[in-house]
């Protein structure tokens, strides 16, 4: 009976759990209380009003109308809080997404166009599909494979060409908005003589103050303080001096509605044609998403679950794929700003998304008077803050290995497509490692009679021992890995063909596979043919299971693998040839001065 209770427990248990997966706001909505509910809904308030610049800006950067980038930060950022794992994390249009969208899109279709916008819905829902079949496979450790070099590397690649596309409306010159970095730049240095003045003076007003407020004002919300003394500026000079006279264009008035339905384009062509760029989007925002929410995680101490992550990114480019929004991910600008507002829980990201629907209906109108040019100014302010300089020379010095994957990433970015800068970076990465952990550090190691336990050292200038060589080996001996083993045990036994005895140290060895296995065997083989042994020392019982399964303990005898050095040697020594012993002046081992003793 007790045994059918503890079966109905394990089953409700298990069912809770799986509607807790589908339902993740189930965990913290008991949390809610008035306290909380007051800081995530002022957080919210703070975020839905800071978004208005930054939605327009992203739209603008990925070749939208301005309006899909206050789009992207509603119905998205609702559904990733609900169904996420990070109680901080806002979702919506960023940078990076934006700057992806423009380069995957812009050579199917004219930026801003109604060809373009169902692209840009299209390759959402296929990235919303890939994100969540990521999340619900498990697969959240998969973000871990793209390293740190790789995201700085292409942030900082990005950040160069969102300046470069804008200095075509920074300076008021005519240019089209597709090419790569040395295109643009040509472009632009061939129209040096056009450039307007009148434009150029508001593009410098924003920057300069945006940077001014930013650096006297800290608390003051230096984007939007920008927009509106470059926008007031821009309405006294066309108001003196007339629009023709100035050349000053602006963004033109929002629609102020809510998100439309929409509807992506599903035929296989179009699939087919945004299937790359949709894996590296989705590779990329995923990784985005989720650093965001560990980082948050870490100062809250709170734990983020990768999968549902996944899942809860996924949702929401779904949805946002039919109610007008494009690729969104987690802001590190909005996740921030909520966490230094002091939010609570994620109903401050539902907050902000509902409440950015308000703010849109109001304010909308009033992007009529927005120039063009005070959007460049700070689209310039988010490019350079995207520049992790810090980062960079920290990359630049730890190795070649990192450097060369940020290289390759970052020109990659400015000279390739962006979805081809990360994968290639991603590669090179898998690459790189795969390359280090092939080559195993393995070193001589060798009794030390300076120390009082005769503690082994890698010291060259150490004596060995004439018929016994000791090797350790920090790495597993996998198929990757064998032949740098192979060689290694070759040339031992060439360049010392005496030393018939090889013992291996496998303190550092985690695991070995089936031809790592038998690698090991063959090595033995061959020191037994010759009149020598093999032997093991310290091995870990993951190892020893490993060598039981693929049989190699029976065929290189059990008896030669030991727990201890002490023991090894004292065996070991049993079997050497006592006749080079008799005439050997090292005598580094304990047993080799017994014997001198009783000689």
């Amino acid at each position: 009976m007790n045994e059918v209770f503890v079966q109905v427990d394990m089953m409700k248990d298990l069912t809770q759990g799986r509607f807790l997966r589908l339902f993740p706001f189930l965990l913290w909505w008991p949390r809610v209380n008035s306290g909380s509910l007051r800081s995530d809904f002022l957080a919210g308030l703070t975020g839905a009003i800071v978004v208005l610049p930054q939605g327009v800006a992203f739209a603008t950067i990925a070749g939208m109308p301005p309006e899909y980038g206050l789009y992207a930060g509603m119905i998205p950022a609702v559904i990733a809080a609900l169904f996420g794992s990070s109680r901080l994390l806002v979702s919506g249009p960023t940078t990076a997404a934006s700057i992806v969208l423009f380069s995957s899109l812009s050579v199917y279709a004219e930026p801003g166009t109604a060809d373009y916008v169902t692209l840009a819905l299209t390759l959402t829902f296929m990235v919303g599909v890939i994100e969540l079949m990521l999340g619900l496979a498990r697969m959240g450790a998969l973000v871990n494979f793209i390293s740190h070099s790789v995201i700085i590397g292409f942030t900082a690649g990005a950040a160069i060409l969102i300046a470069a596309k804008q200095l075509k409306h920074f300076f008021g010159v005519s240019m089209s908005g597709g090419g790569h970095l040395h295109d643009i730049l040509l472009q632009f240095f061939s129209q040096l003589t056009d450039v307007n003045p009148w434009v150029t003076s508001i593009s410098l007003l924003t920057l300069v103050s945006g940077i001014l407020t930013k650096r006297f004002i800290p608390k003051a919300p230096y984007m939007i303080v920008a927009m509106l003394i470059g926008s007031i500026a821009a309405w006294v000079m066309n108001n003196w001096f007339g629009n023709t006279a100035t050349g000053i264009e602006t963004v033109g008035a929002l629609p102020s509605t809510l998100p439309p339905l929409s509807s992506p384009d599903l035929s296989l062509e179009t699939i087919k044609n945004l299937a790359p760029a949709a894996l590296a989007v989705s590779l990329f925002a995923l990784t985005e998403a989720v650093s965001i929410g560990r980082s948050l995680a870490a100062r809250s101490g709170q734990r983020i679950d990768g999968n549902q992550e996944f899942i809860g990114q996924g949702l929401s480019n779904l949805f946002g794929a039919f109610f007008s929004g494009y690729v969104a991910t987690g802001s590190f600008n909005r996740s921030g700003l909520n966490y230094q507002a002091g939010a609570k829980t994620p109903l401050a990201a539902v907050f902000a998304g509902v409440l950015l629907m308000g703010v849109v209906v109001v304010v909308a109108p009033l992007a009529a008077y927005l120039p063009n040019a005070a959007m460049a100014g700070i689209l310039f302010l988010v490019a350079w803050g995207l520049i992790d300089f810090k980062e960079i020379r920290h990359i630049l010095a730890s190795g070649k290995r990192e450097t060369t994957v940020f290289a390759v990433t970052f020109l990659g970015a400015l000279f390739l497509e962006l979805e081809l800068a990360i994968l290639s970076g991603v590669l090179l990465s898998l690459v790189l490692y795969l390359e280090r952990v092939s080559k195993p550090r393995i070193v001589s190691r060798v009794p030390d009679p300076r120390s009082h336990a005769r503690a082994f050292s890698s010291d060259p200038n150490l004596p060995e021992c004439p018929q016994l060589k000791f090797l350790r080996i920090d790495g597993s001996i996998f198929f990757g890995s064998v032949n740098h083993v192979q060689e290694t045990f070759d040339r031992i036994r060439a360049e010392n063909p005496e030393q018939k005895h090889l013992a291996l140290i496998a303190k550092g060895i985690n695991f070995v596979d089936l031809q790592g296995g038998e690698a090991l065997v063959s090595e033995a083989r061959r020191r037994k043919a010759a009149g020598g042994g093999f032997y093991l020392i310290n091995v870990k019982q993951g190892l020893w299971n490993d060598l039981e399964r693929c049989g190699c303990l029976d065929s290189a005898g059990a008896r030669n693998v030991f727990q201890s050095k002490t023991a090894a040697i004292h065996a070991i020594y049993q079997k050497l040839d006592k006749s080079v012993c008799r005439s050997c002046t090292k005598r580094i081992f304990r047993e080799c001065q017994e014997q001198t003793e009783q000689a």
